[in-house]
């Protein structure tokens, strides 16, 4: 996996943008397809998101599992993984997964406990016929587990050892998600300003659509200047039209005096 070096926040912490990790999720898609899976399982809650957008250029079925091992409550890191969630193997997509391809997909492999667990009990409960995993961020730490010899895996990026802060909790850390994207982008900018799964190329065109919308606001406002001062021009032309119109009524009227054609009655001025 390539290396994506940011720098921490004020309070810490890495934050990432929901287009750095999709540039990220991306990237791997080539060695998904080598793989290919015939189903893929999200370990939630962070592999829901990157599975989503996975699926949309494997165009696999996805199943959900859902294990603890940290506690939001305390912030405290458990010793044991808690199995809450698991698929039914005997309906619809859970048919998929005994002898089948599979791909479990997560958000971080941090000391690997959760996902050691998820393989070791897809392993034993489902019986697949390959496995295979895949991770957004491989957190450059000693991990607590290994994997086992026959299980692919695969990590879209590696990342520094730092606190990670992903979109989809934008709302845990208390900022909305445009405070968290921007967040992002300084954590990005402040590293070595490369990410080397797309997203520098990806924000270069932001900044190129950024420019093109500021000259189109640009043009608006002159274009906006321009019908003033047309209307303003088209009103004094009318004005000066009305007060000509109602001088030639008065020469006329005059004329009409001097010719004898006309008896003029009181007129208020």
């Amino acid at each position: 996996a390539s290396v994506a070096r940011r720098v921490k926040a004020a309070d810490g912490r890495v934050y990432f943008s929901y287009a750095q990790i999709h540039a990220a999720v991306s990237s791997m898609v080539p060695k998904v397809k080598a793989f290919k899976p015939d189903v893929i399982i999200a370990i939630g809650g962070g592999g829901f998101i990157p599975a989503r957008m996975l699926r949309t250029e494997i165009k696999v079925p996805i199943l959900a599992v859902s294990l603890k091992l940290y506690d939001d409550a305390t912030n405290t890191v458990g010793t044991e993984v808690e199995k809450v969630q698991w698929f039914d193997e005997t309906s619809g997509v859970g048919k998929n997964v005994r002898g089948k391809r599979v791909l479990i997909v997560d958000e971080v492999d941090d000391s690997r406990t959760t996902l050691k667990y998820c393989v070791d009990e897809v392993k034993k409960t489902n019986a697949p016929a390959a496995l295979a995993v895949l991770v957004v961020h491989n957190k450059m730490r000693p991990k607590a587990a290994q994997l086992p010899s026959d299980v692919e895996y695969m990590a879209c990026e590696d990342v520094e050892n730092f606190w990670n802060c992903y979109p989809w909790d934008a709302a845990a850390y208390g900022r909305d998600i445009y405070a968290h994207e921007e967040l992002a982008r300084q954590c990005l900018k402040g590293g070595n300003g490369v990410n080397p799964s797309g997203f520098d190329a990806h924000n270069k065109k932001i900044k190129v659509a950024d420019g093109l919308k500021n000259e189109v606001e640009a043009t608006s406002l002159t274009g906006s200047v321009m019908a003033l001062a047309t209307l303003a021009l088209a009103l004094q032309l009318a004005f000066s039209r009305e007060r000509l119109r109602k001088a030639d009524d008065d020469c006329l009227f005059i004329a009409r005096i001097v010719d004898g054609k006309h008896r003029p009655k009181p007129r208020a001025w």
